[in-house]
């Protein structure tokens, strides 16, 4: 690719034209900042949630899954602190009218001196921002936009207003007799899955016998009215996190926070993602419920951005709650005590964080994976686009493709297909060339390529093609199915 611009605007390309991600209502000329997922997309989504369910709640002794409600009572709201804190700072352009989220709009403009060469001078400008943003201090933002003369992408000018504080939560009515005017109707779109964890801890620690530490997990949607939604799925009003919260006892919390970080990096890299597309980010400023946080940040084609986050909470959401609610939400710890010899008793726990966006773990996914190669020779050149997905993840496993449609062939893939489709996704093409076929499994993702001709009629074999550096070779139809499953494992 010319750039790394270049080769975003292609994933993006890429991902609608082999069915991965459609922008939602297209026919209607689409809603910012929404996307539907594909037939292909949507595999690879599971596949991704089913991989991180499985490493949370399969592989993991003490830590179990539950599916809350999108709806909340909406006092839930106000003890975790989202009506009064869940904020961005925000400014306005006088001559465009457009709203822009003041850090976005300085990274915006960061970006652009990165990409004149300027890279120091961006992350100095950032580091200040940062710490602007730390102390709340919304004059020294704005003079930092007027300084350096940021202007605004439709008018073009630098007329800007003052920056305010907007609220990201989406609210509507509850009930047939709802009307804008009744505040005790108000509901919200849930801006986060953690709160549904919190609420039940009790519920889940009783009948799960839970013992401290444990975990719960949670795959679920979220909303957040963003002003400025923007980077493809990136930053979506509708999204979809993958939570889970650690209960710890006081006082331990520190080496928990350092455990959950080595080990969701390690997640992460045991997709064969190599280690130096990651880095940690630690916050600069701290969420009003934190102790300590970091980002595991990925390298996009659009720089390095925040795929999950660890937080350490304390025992702020459960006390709020305690208190919001009247309903005593402790733990009681049968250990004893090394100093006393008695039984620890009851405390609130304090609670480890692990948050990763799907759609952008999906948007990862997608942006490793995606190459453009060239092949054949400069009197016959030729190219390829291909997705690398790691086995376990890629939406097609295996495609069996007959090399014609008669002489029995189509049976004998026919035959090798249902042998096969309980274990893992298949894929059965007859149309086109065997080439074109193999390209169009490449585009998708598909690890293997099963290939039927005349001598598997003869010996009972098949040729297997592997996506990833094209070699063929021929095995029994007898040890496809486990051959492609030990793969995915």
């Amino acid at each position: 690719m010319a750039n790394d611009t270049n080769r975003f605007l292609a994933i993006i390309s890429h991902s609608k034209e082999y069915g991965f991600i459609f922008p939602s209502s297209e026919i209607y000329d689409g809603l910012a900042a929404v996307y539907d997922y594909g037939q292909w997309g949507s595999e690879l989504k599971k596949n991704i949630k089913d991989h991180w369910w499985k490493s949370m709640t399969q592989m993991q002794e003490n830590i179990v899954g539950i599916d809350a409600a999108i709806f909340m009572h909406p006092t839930t709201w106000k003890a975790s602190g989202h009506v009064d804190n869940f904020n961005d700072p925000m400014i306005d352009n006088k001559d465009s009218k457009k709203r822009y989220r003041v850090d976005h709009l300085i990274e915006g403009y960061v970006d652009k001196l990165k990409a004149d060469g300027k890279t120091e001078e961006g992350e100095a400008i950032i580091e200040v921002m940062e710490a602007l943003i730390a102390q709340d201090d919304f004059a020294g933002l704005k003079k930092l936009i007027e300084d350096h003369k940021i202007k605004c992408a439709i008018s073009e000018t630098s007329n800007w207003t003052d920056i305010r504080q907007f609220n990201l939560m989406f609210a509507t009515e509850f009930g047939s007799t709802a009307s804008a005017d009744d505040a005790d109707n108000k509901v919200y779109l849930r801006p986060e899955t953690a709160q549904g964890i919190f609420v039940n801890f009790l519920n889940v620690q009783k009948t799960g016998r839970m013992k401290v530490p444990f975990g719960i997990a949670q795959i679920g949607k979220a909303f957040r009215n963003e002003i400025v939604a923007r980077q493809f799925i990136f930053r979506m009003r509708e999204f979809e996190q993958m939570e889970m919260q650690f209960f710890i006892r006081p006082g331990t919390e520190g080496q928990w926070y350092e455990y959950w970080k080595t080990e969701r990096m390690k997640w992460h890299q045991d997709l064969g993602i190599p280690a130096e597309k990651y880095r940690f980010h630690d916050h600069v400023k701290l969420a009003h419920y934190a102790k300590a946080a970091c980002d595991i940040e990925f390298e996009f084609p659009i720089g390095f951005k925040e795929v999950e986050g660890i937080h350490s909470r304390g025992d702020f959401d459960l006390t709020q709650h305690q208190q919001f609610s009247k309903k005593k939400l402790q733990y009681f710890d049968n250990d004893l005590d090394e100093s006393t010899g008695k039984p620890i008793g009851n405390y609130i726990p304090y609670v480890v964080e692990t948050s990763i966006g799907l759609d952008r773990m999906f948007l990862l996914v997608m942006s490793n994976s995606y190459r453009e190669e060239e092949l054949g020779t400069p009197e016959k050149p030729d190219t390829r686009v291909v997705l690398q997905f790691p086995p376990k993840l890629a939406p097609i496993k295996l495609a069996i493709l007959p090399l014609t449609k008669k002489d029995g062939l189509p049976e004998i893939a026919r035959a090798i297909m249902n042998d096969c489709k309980s274990e893992f996704k298949c894929f059965y093409e007859e149309k086109d060339t065997i080439g074109k076929r193999y390209r169009r499994m490449d585009a998708l993702g598909t690890p293997f390529c099963i290939t039927v001709d005349h001598q598997s009629k003869e010996d009972n074999t098949v040729t297997i093609r592997y996506r990833d550096n094209m070699q063929q070779e021929r095995i029994p139809i007898s040890d496809v199915k486990q051959m492609i499953a030990k793969q995915i494992r």
